[in-house]
């Protein structure tokens, strides 16, 4: 199982999870496109990735736009040769309950989480197909894929969503040696989570310490944070996997936090 040589394509890449997956990628000579949408931090990734001895380059992405979607697979085929790895990541949180959900942020949230992963998987595919290498498609779920929580409506929706969509992509990518994957994270201390631990509070009333303890870590079995690290890894796994063994299914990476 090896990611050497290969060509990933990494959403939300210059920060977070996103960008230790990119890095973890080429640490085991993968070549690396960061996209994102913050161009400076997307540059700032790209050099960090490339003292590694691999190429990389920057790609400008909101996921959400089919046209910057398209230009930026483009530029990845371009610039490094191939999309062999689609980590489909770029993500956002909103928390409120549902009597209280604007429309607006319900439809931000779905279009950024599952019309980009739809985007994204599609102008990869074309392009893994007709190069008829394979490929590895890696969607970011998390424990919100399996299980629901309060005031997260449209996250807990988007990320039932994207298992369905990494079946179906199973399905259809098989013929051509594509697999699809999801990595289900529990609570990672990104930036992502640390806004959400004084929004949790507020909505529940209750400490910012008791949100982290008896909210987001409550049911894992040590009391602790799922690390980046530890994303990472799994991401590595799913990418080098060799054959369609291990294609439509979901790793669950959460200290415990919900056991299949």
């Amino acid at each position: 199982m090896s990611v050497k040589n290969k060509a990933a394509l990494v959403t939300g890449a210059a920060s977070g999870i996103g960008r230790r997956i990119a890095e973890v990628l080429a640490d085991n000579g993968a070549h690396i496109a960061v996209a994102d949408i913050n161009p400076a931090a997307a540059d700032a990734t790209v050099a960090e990735i490339r003292r590694r001895g691999v190429k990389s380059t920057a790609v400008l992405m909101d996921v959400t736009s089919e046209e910057q979607v398209e230009a930026g697979v483009a530029k990845t085929v371009k610039d490094l040769g191939s999309v062999d790895i689609l980590v489909s990541n770029a993500g956002v949180q909103i928390v409120n309950p549902i009597e209280n959900f604007a429309f607006a942020d319900w439809k931000k949230l779905l279009a950024i989480h599952l019309d980009g992963a739809f985007l994204t998987t599609r102008a990869c595919l074309k392009r893994m197909y007709a190069a008829g290498q394979g490929g590895s498609v890696i969607y970011m779920g998390s424990v919100h894929s399996k299980e629901a929580s309060r005031l997260k409506a449209p996250y807990v929706t988007a990320k039932h969503g994207l298992i369905g969509l990494a079946k179906v992509v199973a399905k259809e990518g098989a013929a051509h040696g594509v697999r699809a994957n999801v990595i289900c994270p529990g609570f990672v201390r990104t930036p992502l989570v640390e806004k959400q631990i004084p929004e949790q509070a507020r909505e529940l009333r209750i400490s910012e310490d008791d949100v982290i303890k008896k909210v987001m870590l409550k049911d894992t079995v040590d009391g602790e944070f799922t690390t980046v690290d530890d994303v990472a890894a799994c991401a590595l796994f799913f990418a080098g996997f060799g054959s369609n063994a291990l294609t439509g299914q979901s790793i669950v990476v959460s200290h415990g936090w919900f056991m299949q």
